[in-house]
This record gives C-alpha cells, sequence and structure tokens, in this order.
C-alpha cells in the first residue's frame, strides 16, 4: 500500500472533504481527488460515500482509516522517541486540561514556562472531555481525577478544597451567614444537571448544615461549569463554592463560613509510558509542581 496514498486519505477523513485536506496538506483539490480514486482503484473498493455535504467513510473506508490513524498515532510517538533531546528540552508539547483550571490557572502561568524554554513549542487544548494520551492527542495532561486507562504514568500533585465566596455588595444587602444553617435564607449558585464535575457532591451547600429530612435547598442559578459559577458570583447573584486554584483570583470576594468545606479535588499530572524519558515531560512537570507548592491556597 502507497504510504503517501495512505497520508492523503487519512487527512481527507479528517476533514470531511477533499478541498480542506488539500489545505492542510497543499495540495489542490484535483490532486488530493486523483490520490482518493488511486487508492481506492488499488484497493478495488470504495472509501467514501461523495455527496453535497461531503464526504463520509465507507465500512471499508471505516476499518482503513481506524488502522491507519492507529499506525500514524505510533509512528508519530516513535519519531518523538527518536528526536527527543534529553540534555536540552525542546520540541513540541501538546498540554491538556479541563477549561476552568486551564483558564484560569494554567494560562496565568505558562509564560513563564516559556520564556525558562523557548525551544519548546508549547500548544494548550483545554476541555471537559478527557483527550486520549495513548493516542497522542495530546503529551501530558493536568487532570482532576485519576485517569483510567493503565498504561499511563500519573502524580499526584495535591488535593485542592473549596471556600465559600461572595460579593461585599450581596452581603451587605442580604447580611453574612455566620453559621451553616444561615444559608436558608440566601442565593446559592451551584452546578447544574448537565454538568459533570470531577468528584461527587460539589453542591454540598445545599445540605450544609441541614438535616436529612429538611431536604436540600433550593439555588438561585444553576451553572453546568465552575468557571461560570465563579463568575456568577462575581456578578453578585448569590454565594458559591470556589475551588482554591481559583483563590488567586478572587479579588475582593469576601469569604464566609471558613469552617464548612466541600470535597477535596486531587489534581493528577499524567503521561504516556513512552514519554517517561522526554526532557520536555520532565521540565513541565518540574515547573507545575513548584508552581503549584507556591500558587494554590492549602
Amino acid at each position: 500500500m502507497d504510504w503517501d496514498k495512505l497520508r492523503i486519505f487519512h487527512a481527507v477523513a479528517d476533514a470531511g472533504s477533499f478541498t480542506h485536506a488539500g489545505e492542510t496538506l497543499h495540495l489542490s483539490q484535483s490532486a488530493v481527488s486523483r490520490q482518493i480514486s488511486a487508492l481506492e482503484d488499488s484497493l478495488r473498493a470504495p472509501l467514501f460515500h461523495r455527496h453535497a455535504r461531503g464526504l463520509r467513510l465507507t465500512e471499508q473506508g471505516e476499518l482503513l482509516y481506524n488502522t491507519a490513524h492507529d499506525v500514524f498515532a505510533k509512528l508519530n510517538m516513535v519519531e518523538s522517541q527518536i528526536s527527543e533531546a534529553k540534555e536540552t528540552p525542546v520540541g513540541p508539547l501538546k498540554i491538556t486540561t479541563t477549561v476552568a483550571f486551564g483558564s484560569v490557572w494554567l494560562t496565568s502561568r505558562i509564560a513563564d514556562f516559556v520564556s525558562m524554554y523557548p525551544d519548546i513549542e508549547v500548544t494548550m487544548v483545554l476541555a471537559d472531555t478527557e483527550l486520549d494520551l495513548s493516542m497522542r492527542e495530546a503529551d501530558v495532561a493536568i487532570r482532576l481525577e485519576p485517569p483510567k486507562k493503565p498504561d499511563l504514568i500519573q502524580r499526584h500533585l495535591m488535593s485542592i478544597g473549596y471556600h465559600v465566596y461572595a460579593t461585599p455588595e450581596y452581603l451587605k444587602k442580604r447580611g453574612i451567614p455566620l453559621t451553616p444553617e444561615d444559608l436558608d435564607d440566601h442565593d446559592l449558585i451551584v452546578y447544574g444537571e448537565d454538568a459533570t464535575p470531577p468528584v461527587e457532591n460539589l453542591n454540598w451547600l445545599l445540605d450544609a448544615g441541614r438535616t436529612k429530612g429538611d431536604g436540600p435547598r433550593k439555588p438561585v442559578l444553576k451553572v453546568n461549569s465552575i468557571y461560570g459559577i465563579f463568575r456568577a458570583v462575581q456578578s453578585g447573584i448569590g454565594i458559591g463554592a470556589i475551588p482554591d486554584y481559583m483563590s488567586n483570583e478572587v479579588g475582593t470576594l469576601v469569604e464566609i463560613l471558613p469552617e464548612i468545606r466541600g470535597p477535596n479535588l486531587d489534581v493528577y499530572f499524567v503521561y504516556p509510558t513512552e514519554l517517561r524519558n522526554s526532557a520536555r515531560i520532565g521540565v513541565f512537570r518540574d515547573f507545575v509542581v513548584q508552581e503549584m507548592r507556591t500558587g494554590i491556597r492549602t
């Protein structure tokens, strides 16, 4: 099988059209189309259904794509291992973490890392869905829950707690709750049903200070992300629980009820076993560890 045609096929399957694949490969649409037709002729099987909205893989195309995807991922891994300079960290480093943690904590610190290691080409992918590190969708992840796959190296970085905040304006208007029971008379902002929080019972404010028979409080607002909760608290809508990695961002928010705490959030540094000797992974790991020691409230 012609490797060049296979590479073009893989790009077309990812892009969903000859035109978009051509832009990625720096080839004309007609050149891409000819290569795919030639590959189909050599295999004596159609690989794509062609229709007005673009291309869709046939059953044979799906089989070839899945195999090609695995092969190219492994080749990229081998290439990275071979080219890794152990003495001088250099080359691409794709980092993935959650939208909130990446937006609030990591992006405010990554400039220092880039300045320290200018030969490392940093890419950040912020997503609340996990990228597949084994398939090299990213090189390293900072995750707020332990990895589920056994072929990944994980390092527990630290546990993060939550504190309860509100704006001075809200507290001036509604009063300061002095006990958990006082939350009955306040507006609470919590996770919504569509949220996928990393640990259970992150809506503990609804139950704090209540007996089982009372049932949970009714929130004033439900939000599907911790960053949304943070911004809603900042706007003065009500009271919310903010994780400690946001502690440097709370600004004028006032902490209340410091004696009550929610579940801890465990932070993990995760990467594939194939990259255990990567200089880029090592220096980034050390950077994150140092920043967490000095930059997150405990």
